[in-house]
């Protein structure tokens, strides 16, 4: 027996076969499509659907999907055939192609992330009754992993719906997700003491420059002021 996947559930396709913009995204999406000259509407399509799933995320409550005829109404709204605007939701992981829950947990699991312990986040959320693939049946976290997001410096590091958080362990993994799970708001970004991918613990050198933009080159200079 064949298994009909979300996208050809025709549940599914009835329920969203009349989507149309919010009034609030019809700007949005207008305005993402005026960026663009006559002929080049295509070029729209990124914008276009991520602004879909975020709507069809606001509607569940959740990080949002696109379902098959929300792809075929971006591709309407800019004159694009349907599997053309699929081959870019299947391209990027930003997209979705099946439900996922509140919470989307992308687990880097490329080299650096690897090396430095991406396996002990995926134990401490597989702890926590998360495995990669699935939707936990609270429906708050789906987990997958995913290739290089791009914080090799601040590694091992997941994404959760729009915010990084990196610099991690097992404990603060888990923290995170313990935090998510009682409705709270974690701190995203390095979770040691840095700022951004700076050396942890704070600056060693040109420190004045950490507080505002100080200028050191006069004092590098035969002449005071010089250069300055």
């Amino acid at each position: 027996m064949a298994v009909i996947t979300p996208l050809e559930d025709p549940e599914v396709l009835a329920k969203w076969q009349h989507f149309d913009w919010t009034p609030e995204n019809r700007k949005k999406a207008d305005a993402a499509i005026a960026k663009y000259p006559a002929g080049r509407q295509h070029s729209a399509v990124l914008p276009l659907l991520d602004l879909a799933q975020r709507q069809v995320g606001a509607k569940e409550g959740t990080q949002g999907w696109l379902p098959i005829p929300v792809l075929e109404f971006v591709g309407r709204e800019i004159d694009m055939p349907y599997v053309r605007v699929l081959e870019v939701a299947t391209f990027y992981t930003m997209f979705n192609l099946q439900p996922v829950g509140r919470f989307h947990v992308q687990v880097c699991g490329t080299t650096p992330c690897m090396l430095r312990g991406s396996d002990e986040l995926f134990a401490a959320c597989k702890k926590r009754g998360l495995t990669k693939g699935h939707t936990t049946e609270d429906g708050l976290f789906t987990l997958s992993e995913v290739e290089c997001l791009g914080a090799c410096a601040n590694a091992p590091m997941v994404q959760i719906n729009d915010d990084n958080y990196e610099d991690l362990t097992a404990k603060t993994m888990g923290a995170i997700l313990d935090a998510l799970a009682k409705g709270e708001t974690p701190k995203p970004g390095p979770q040691v003491e840095r700022q951004t991918s700076c050396p942890e613990g704070g600056a060693t050198t040109l420190k004045k420059m950490a507080e505002r933009n100080y200028d050191y080159r006069p004092q590098w200079t035969d002449t005071a002021g010089e250069g300055a």
